[in-house]
């Protein structure tokens, strides 16, 4: 058995508690493309406040930032026609592209594996920037979307997201989204919103050896 905590359960006991006291706190959610923040935003801006930051200077090449970019709109316009309240409807920031961030963060882990350390750096560039603009801008808590996928390390991205609420002062929302049948839910909506759905991680390292 897992000796990691239940981050699921650790959030819904949050949820449940915000819930009681009337309170919808502001979310600030890390997004990698549309498809992975589709359940997640299906599922919490009925507590939240949202506000998706889509920031992926690992993407590549260049196109394929755009086409994410895009999507991620789309599906965040069809979302807020379903929201009565326009209070409650989702918000979204795109950040300039900017891939040299990302190959100077992971310079030395080019021939990594998937899933080792230069992962971890790159989780740790995108979670950072995340935790920093939510401190800069007022909100409540943040998080990403990327535990939603099952190749993934939710309890390593979990630990960094905790890590960085000491660094930056504002609080992680702990998650592992792919649970309770979340990553299935978040194909369903990528076929009910035909969200461009692409075949590997983003980076050129995870796109040349998916070849």
């Amino acid at each position: 058995m897992s000796n990691h905590p239940n981050y699921q359960q650790q959030m819904n006991t949050l949820l449940e508690q915000n819930s009681s006291l009337g309170v919808r706190p502001r979310l600030l959610l890390h997004s990698c493309c549309a498809p992975c923040s589709s359940y997640v935003l299906e599922y919490l801006s009925r507590y939240f406040s949202i506000t998706v930051l889509f920031y992926n200077p690992n993407l590549h090449p260049p196109s394929e930032y755009k086409i994410r970019a895009d999507e991620q709109i789309h599906l965040i316009q069809a979302l807020n026609q379903q929201i009565t309240d326009e209070t409650h409807r989702i918000k979204y920031k795109i950040e300039v592209f900017d891939p040299d961030e990302f190959y100077r963060e992971v310079k030395g882990l080019e021939q990594e594996q998937e899933g080792g350390s230069r992962c971890e750096a790159c989780f740790r560039l995108r979670l950072s920037y995340t935790a920093q603009y939510a401190k800069e801008h007022g909100f409540d808590y943040f998080t990403t979307t990327l535990s939603i996928s099952p190749l993934k390390n939710s309890a390593l991205l979990n630990q960094l997201g905790e890590q960085l609420a000491e660094v930056y002062g504002v609080e992680h929302l702990p998650a592992d989204f792919k649970k309770k049948g979340g990553y299935q839910r978040s194909v369903e909506l990528s076929k009910l919103y035909d969200l461009y759905r692409q075949d590997y991680c983003g980076c050129v390292y995870s796109a040349t050896r998916n070849q």
